[in-house]
């Protein structure tokens, strides 16, 4: 377990020393952005109405219950901002974006590619991982943008339609609580998880068990390892933003 953790470890450092490593494979990166982006654009945006439209839902009951209904707007986009859409983005890149990656590169290691790459000294890590990396990245930090705004216009649906909401309390209260660095930690996230959801996925396809068989199990782990990791990531970046910014809410 160790030694896969720090295997792991050493091709995110290897990733991140190869962006900066010339030639750059522009038209790869292209490429693997608009592929990622055409398979999770739609899947992202459905699943973010529902997302903004539960949380302001729940939020509001409660703020209805405690009597601060002049908060609801600002409690919802807090939500909707820091913690649902980043991991939403996060997941569905990883499951769907991710997921690609990882049979790719799979599927180039059983057939002996990375092997032969690297016998002709080509590095297969800023070849092949790095514009994925950096397509992985570039498309969550845009999708987290799209499901940011999706969810806050949902929120608000629901909460002025459905529950009687004051649209102009809902407005008003967005500078009482959700400043500016909400949306910054927000990106923050999205890149992040971005990255670790490509690092993962080419680590897995660059290590299958061996056989068809074994990509596909590279597949499922990569998916399965991601989501675990970007529970315990988003946590810690969570309460180091709340330890960095105690006197936001002032």
């Amino acid at each position: 377990m160790l030694r896969e953790t720090g295997k792991l470890f050493a091709l995110g450092l290897d990733i991140i020393r190869g962006i900066f490593q010339r030639p750059f494979q522009l038209r790869e990166f292209i490429q693997q952005s608009w592929f990622i982006a055409s398979v999770t654009i739609l899947p992202t945006a459905l699943v973010a109405i529902p997302f903004g439209a539960v949380i302001s839902l729940q939020f509001g009951s409660l703020a209805r219950q405690l009597g601060a209904q002049s908060y609801t707007g600002a409690g919802s986009v807090l939500a909707t901002v820091q913690q649902a859409s980043p991991l939403v983005t996060a997941l569905l890149v990883a499951g769907a974006g991710g997921s690609a990656i990882c049979a790719d590169i799979g599927a180039r290691t059983i057939r002996e590619e990375i092997d032969a790459m690297e016998v002709l000294g080509v590095s297969a890590v800023q070849r092949l991982i790095v514009p994925r990396t950096l397509a992985s990245m570039l498309v969550a930090l845009l999708l987290n943008g799209m499901v940011s705004v999706i969810g806050v216009l949902g929120g608000y649906f629901f909460n002025v339609v459905l529950q009687g909401g004051t649209p102009g309390a809902y407005l008003a209260s967005f500078s009482a609580l959700a400043q500016l660095p909400d949306l910054w930690v927000g990106e923050i996230k999205a890149l992040i998880f971005g990255f670790i959801a490509a690092v993962v996925a080419a680590y897995r396809g660059l290590n299958p068990a061996g056989g068809p068989k074994g990509v596909g199990d590279a597949v499922n782990q990569s998916v399965v390892i991601t989501f675990l990791l970007l529970f315990v990531v988003n946590f810690v970046i969570t309460l180091v933003y709340l330890q960095i910014v105690p006197g936001k809410l002032s």
